[in-house]
């Protein structure tokens, strides 16, 4: 398999969020700069959301104003609503990105509105971005499966995503917001959003709370997906859903598809040693299978 697929790295926010203390500020820029040093050129770098829900972010422009911009890098603020887009941009976020439930039940829980009102807010976001410049892209969450509706059918999935499509984003996401999902509904969820989305960018979330994670992202890059988010070390989650743990570990995830013969442009001895400093500045272990195993081959570093 040659082709080339871009890591999206949301270690900074999806991992961050669900700590239970709060990392602080110079050490999240510390955390952004060394993945950008790995080669990641695409970050979360954090969420514009109610401080008082979310304390670990509560920091988002301090950290913003803190990095050294790069023009070839794309920093991406998570956004809610339209005062969360107000704030990204204030703050010099150069991409956002914004989650639409596909089940209604779990917009409300995690947003206090419902799916159309998410709906109608992106379709205004995404007008404002593009007319200034600031990249929209959009994920439709919870599509593998909700913790509180249980099954979400295809159909529902697609019909969302149609309905953010309208608003011509950079890009659409699918993703497994509780780590729930299979191979076989990855290859059926993200061809029918091909046929449905011609020409439309497709992204991949997956949590590997049940230990699919991987498995997934292989179908995903089989499926043709151009893009995977991950998070250094796999951590992080998502703190509004029951259980909802562990992201796919970026490292683990670039040493199967360089394995496979799949690009991603980033330096993976350099990605192990953020991983390392993670857990050195955590104070524990992270999920990372890589981190303690090793890679294959060894590295020249390593085996001198």
């Amino acid at each position: 398999m040659s082709r080339t697929i871009e890591i999206v790295e949301v270690g900074p926010r999806d991992g961050l969020q669900s700590e239970p203390g709060v990392m602080p500020t110079a050490a999240k820029i510390d955390f952004i700069e060394r993945l950008i040093d790995a080669g990641l050129r695409r970050l979360e770098v954090t969420s514009f959301v109610n401080p008082k829900k979310v304390p670990q972010m509560a920091d988002a422009e301090q950290v913003l104003a803190g990095l050294n911009k790069r023009h070839d890098v794309r920093y991406v603020g998570l956004v809610l609503n339209h005062k969360g887009f107000e704030r990204a941009v204030a703050a010099g976020c150069n991409e956002i990105g914004m989650a639409v439930v596909a089940s209604d039940t779990f917009n409300r829980r995690n947003q206090g509105v419902g799916t159309d009102e998410s709906i109608t807010a992106w379709l205004e976001i995404a007008r404002e971005a593009h007319a200034i410049g600031v990249r929209p892209q959009v994920t439709v969450s919870a599509a593998f499966g909700c913790p509180f509706e249980g099954e979400i059918s295809v159909d529902r999935v697609i019909e969302v995503a149609k309905r953010v499509a309208e608003a011509n984003p950079f890009e659409v996401a699918f993703a497994d917001t509780i780590g729930v999902g299979v191979p076989s509904q990855v290859t059926e969820i993200l061809t029918r959003a091909a046929e449905a989305l011609p020409g439309v960018r497709l992204r991949a979330h997956f949590h590997n709370t049940r230990n699919t994670g991987l498995a997934n992202a292989y179908a995903a890059v089989a499926a043709g997906v151009s893009a995977l988010d991950s998070s250094a070390g796999g951590i992080g989650g998502c703190p509004f859903a029951p259980a909802a743990t562990g992201n796919i570990p970026t490292e683990d995830l670039v040493y199967m598809l360089q394995r496979m013969g799949v690009s991603t442009g980033i330096d993976l001895d350099k990605l192990l040693a953020t991983g390392e400093w993670l857990q050195q500045t955590l104070g524990r272990g992270v999920p990372g299978m890589l981190l303690k195993a090793g890679r294959f081959p060894q590295s020249t570093a390593q085996a001198a």
